[in-house]
């Protein structure tokens, strides 16, 4: 078995339990070539080339502005399939690629914020740096989760985007998972989810051409509607899997995520990476349902993790360390042979795997549990 190497990250979490039902793993790794879980491990860049983490003294976390047009293409560089990125739409109707429920700026020492859908397209544009040479935007800051607000210093800054720009100056290779996102203390109506839908499928229908795409949502009642209003692309819901609760008992669990799933035609499940292996058999309840997996978080910053789910039959992971992730991959995971460039998860659920390696209960079961070593 070839050597783990380990990407460092400092902020992957220490989980109390991290997998509580090691024999229900370990016959799903044995077994998984029989619960058609993937050919191989599709790798999507998360917000491009990898988030924005002000805070962490990691500097990685800081190289390029998430969710922008450089970021997209930096990450295309590397031996990924998608690019994941969040989708607002502006007051104005505009779908804009930003993922902060509200903008912050400062002027005359004073920081201000607004709410990114109650801007105009022209007003949400002025943050940042700007397209035209030596116009100066406005101050961007970003808050953090624990209260500060700080400059948005990134080592190679871009302009803040429009999702038709994406369409038009993003590498055509890459595909794109288009998150619809929404805010969490909000009640939407159908009447508004509609009309933020409808715009994001004008552009999408417009400039997507031949590029891959999938919509994914935290927002069940957006994720039901964007798959009733079309049947072109697939759309998957996006849960932490029970690691945090919610009031929506729809967001709570894996098991209700697949109910979801199956009641409205959705075609897949993107869930907190914590999730998948604290639960474990849940893995193969998502199979049975013919339902695609993927996976996000921290723990997708670890090779021992990311080459774990590949065992366990997870689809894809999207991840923040682009290089050292498809670096790992390359050297963990076998890649077999085929005709087609990348595999397309817009285009089908992946099914029977063909690469998944044919591990014993014990091997598997040893590696289960050197895992929360190896991830603290």
């Amino acid at each position: 078995m070839a050597l783990l190497k380990a990407a460092r990250v400092s902020d992957v979490p220490t989980l109390d339990v991290l997998v509580p039902d090691l024999a229900a793993a370990a016959r799903i790794g044995a077994g998984a070539k029989q619960q058609r879980a993937a050919g191989r491990l599709a790798v999507i860049g998360h917000r491009g080339k990898g988030m924005n983490a002000l805070s962490s003294p990691d500097r990685r976390l800081q190289e390029v502005k998430e969710n922008s047009v450089r970021s997209f293409n930096e990450a295309a560089r590397f031996a990924i399939d998608y690019v994941e990125f969040d989708v607002q739409v502006t007051k104005d109707a505009c779908p804009i690629i930003f993922h902060d429920n509200f903008i912050f700026t400062e002027e005359q020492g004073k920081v201000s914020d607004s709410r990114v859908t109650d801007l105009r397209l022209e007003e949400f544009l002025q943050y940042g740096p700007q397209n035209k040479e030596g116009k100066n935007g406005k101050p961007l800051l970003r808050k953090m989760k624990d209260g500060r607000v700080l400059n948005w210093n990134v080592q190679s800054d871009d302009p803040l985007c429009t999702l038709q720009e994406a369409f038009e100056k993003v590498n055509p290779r890459l595909g794109f998972n288009v998150e619809l996102k929404f805010d969490d203390n909000l009640v939407y109506q159908e009447e508004e989810l509609s009309h933020i839908l409808e715009a994001i499928l004008k552009v999408v229908f417009e400039y997507a051409k031949d590029r891959p795409i999938i919509f994914s949502s935290f927002q069940p009642d957006a994720a039901q509607l964007m798959r009733k209003m079309q049947s072109t692309y697939p759309v998957y819901f996006l849960t932490n899997g029970g690691t945090e609760i919610y009031t929506d008992v729809r967001r709570n669990s894996l098991e209700e995520a697949v109910k979801l799933c199956l009641a409205s035609g959705m075609q897949g499940i993107v869930s907190e990476a914590r999730a998948i292996f604290r639960f474990p058999a849940a893995i193969s309840k998502i199979k049975e349902a013919d339902l695609s997996l993927l996976t996000y978080g921290t723990l997708n910053n670890v090779p021992e993790a990311v080459y774990m789910q590949h065992l366990m039959g997870v689809n894809g992971v999207i991840v923040d360390l682009v290089p050292e992730i498809t670096k790992a991959i390359s050297d963990l995971i076998a890649t077999p042979q085929t005709d087609i460039e990348i595999e397309d998860l817009s285009s089908k659920v992946m099914k029977d795997a063909t690469s998944t390696p044919n591990f014993t209960h014990r091997e598997i079961s040893f590696l289960l549990r050197l895992m929360p070593e190896l991830v603290q």
